[in-house]
């Protein structure tokens, strides 16, 4: 059994990436939180709270900032990577020449490399071929109630067991409830689909379609991660679970989801990139959809909602228009 992690660094301090070093934090591991811009970073150093993110939580003194990637290369050899997908590769780069064999490189970035349709492990084992102990956490999480203690769950899969029981160890608390997977390509995918599809939710809803219609979405929306996934090597159990259905259900039904936002701003007739401003954060579907299209389309699965997404998305089809092309399908098993 692996030694309990002690110190850890993370990086990406937004919202999901603060309360995550919060949660590691209060459970008693020394934690180094870094982000790209340092002033961000002189900020939270300084305020000792992330108050534009989540306002009123403060650090406790095992959380400390830095702005410095060879400060928390040296500070920990484990590493949890909470950056956008499309920052992931840029990050792994920078870190490649200041991490060693030993290290173990996680993530909690819920995304597809936007370029490729890569999974992110995949990216990792391209631009850091000597580290051979990685993972991913996920499941259905807002970052303000992790931040504020309310009780979550989540999975956690790893190239090793020995590492998914010591990540998995880092964040169990009487508050967190922490499931162990070695389906690292599950966990991914359900984490990158499910944005996507909240996006769809979101604007079933803004188009006042009601509970039928959202539901309806949410079902064959699994249906499609299902496939997808089977195609790709994952567990079903995997896709069933916190990391497939259970962050789904999160993200399509709750407006602490910036996808699902930015779908209902969609589907009100608001424009993508002045919605995308007004949330204010980064949305991972509104970049999955590019993503994803590419991936199901190499491995010849089809995935009709998300092509649809991604049709309003990038090439100015009516919400209300692809909804009615979704509808007029031809009649089929559902299974």
């Amino acid at each position: 059994m692996a030694a309990p992690i002690q110190s850890i660094a993370v990086y990406g301090a937004g919202s999901w990436g603060t309360a995550l070093a919060l949660q590691l934090a209060r459970n008693g591991l020394n934690v180094l939180l870094w982000d790209f811009n340092p002033a961000h970073v002189a900020t939270l150093q300084r305020e000792r709270c992330n108050a534009h993110y989540l306002p009123g939580i403060a650090f406790p003194e095992s959380l400390q900032c830095s702005a410095d990637l060879a400060e928390l290369a040296a500070f920990a050899d484990h590493h949890l990577l909470v950056v956008p997908s499309h920052g992931f590769r840029a990050l792994l780069q920078q870190l490649a020449p200041l991490l060693q064999a030993k290290d173990a490189v996680c993530w909690a970035t819920k995304g597809l490399e936007l370029n490729t349709g890569k999974l992110l492990h995949e990216v990792l084992q391209e631009t850091l071929p000597q580290c051979a102990m990685y993972g991913v956490v996920s499941g259905p999480t807002f970052a303000a109630e992790v931040a504020s203690g309310l009780p979550t769950a989540m999975t956690v899969a790893a190239s090793t067991p020995a590492l998914a029981q010591a990540i998995a160890t880092a964040f169990q608390a009487n508050n967190y409830r922490v499931y162990l997977s070695n389906d690292v390509i599950g966990v991914e995918l359900g984490g990158a689909v499910k944005n996507v599809l909240a996006i769809a939710a979101g604007i079933s809803d803004g188009l006042g379609f009601g509970a039928n219609a959202r539901v309806a979405l949410i079902t064959r929306g699994l249906a499609e991660m299902m496939r997808l996934g089977s195609k790709l090597g994952a567990q079903p159990e995997t896709l069933m679970g916190l990391a497939g259905m259970g962050d789904l259900v999160l993200t399509c039904t709750d407006n602490q989801s910036r996808n699902r936002r930015l779908g209902l701003a969609l589907g009100q007739g608001k424009d993508r990139d002045a919605a995308i401003a007004e949330i204010g954060q980064a949305v991972e579907g509104a970049k999955s959809a590019l993503a994803i299209g590419k991936l199901a389309a190499s491995a010849g699965v089809e995935m009709p909602i998300c092509e649809q997404v991604y049709r309003i998305l990038y090439e100015q089809l009516p919400p209300r228009l692809a909804v009615q092309e979704l509808l007029a399908r031809d009649i089929k098993a559902e299974f």
